[in-house]
This record gives C-alpha cells, structure tokens and sequence, in this order.
C-alpha cells in the first residue's frame, strides 16, 4: 500500500512539475505594455530621487520622447524585416535600408538634444545624469531577466 502511494505521489509530482516547467518556458506572445512602463517609471523616480513634482512634470515627457523615438524608427524596422525575409536582394535595396536606418539615429540624436533642452528645465543636471543611468540600468535588468 505504501509503495502505491508512494508512486502515485512521484507521478503526479512529475506531471505537475512537467507542466509548471512548460508554462514556465513557453515563450510569452503578449507584451504588457502598461505594466511594463509602469514598472520603468517607478523605478526611474526611485532611481532619481524625483520629487512628486518633478515626476509629475518629468515622467509624461519621457514618454514622450520615447513614442516619437519609436516613430522614428518605425520604417528602418520595416524594412529591415523585409530584408530577413526576402533573399533576393539589390545591392539598392541594401543601400536603402542601410540609409534609411542611419537616419534613424541622426534623427533620435536631434530629439535625445531637444527633450534635454525640456528635461533641464524640470530636474537638475545631477538628476538628469541619474535618470540616464537609470534608463540604461532598467533596459539592461529587463533584457536580463525577460530576454532569456
């Protein structure tokens, strides 16, 4: 009687150790944004060291800055899409591509300068050097701990 519970335990101990293992590794298909900005800009203020004013003024812009960064960059992440799924390819199709994503840059530096022109007028200079830190600090923790 004994050896019979004793196997039913280790097979069902199997079988629910098996599908926590598989949930734990399927590749998740939904991204929460909501959460995960929320997560990011808690930790920024915490990070920072910003005031509830400052953070309430400070934190909308970041969002912003990073919205139109993501708008920027919208068509170079098209096309570059394009580029892994079709095999055929001109070398000017190539050059469109390359051009096309190194504008993308040059257009993310003039907003990066024009959003720190805003950000200096709400938080200091020390602050604002944290809150690069910080950013830099959080995408590497979530790449880390999410991007395995």
């Amino acid at each position: 009687m004994y050896k019979i519970f004793f196997i039913t335990f280790v097979a069902i101990s199997v079988v629910f150790s098996s599908e926590v293992y598989s949930q734990e590794t399927k590749p998740q298909r939904h991204f929460d944004r909501e959460a995960y900005q929320a997560k990011k800009n808690a930790f920024i203020i915490a990070e920072v060291g910003l005031t509830p004013d400052e953070a309430a003024m400070f934190i909308p812009l970041t969002e912003e800055l990073q919205q139109k960064m993501f708008e920027v960059g919208r068509e170079c992440r098209k096309l570059t899409r394009e580029v892994r799924t079709n095999k055929s390819l001109t070398e000017a199709d190539y050059t469109k591509v390359n051009d096309e994503c190194i504008d993308v840059r040059w257009k993310e530096a003039q907003l990066e300068k024009e959003y720190y022109r805003k950000f200096k007028e709400i938080i200091s200079s020390e602050k604002l050097y944290k809150y690069r830190r910080a950013e830099a600090k959080f995408a590497k923790d979530f790449m880390r701990n999410n991007g395995r």
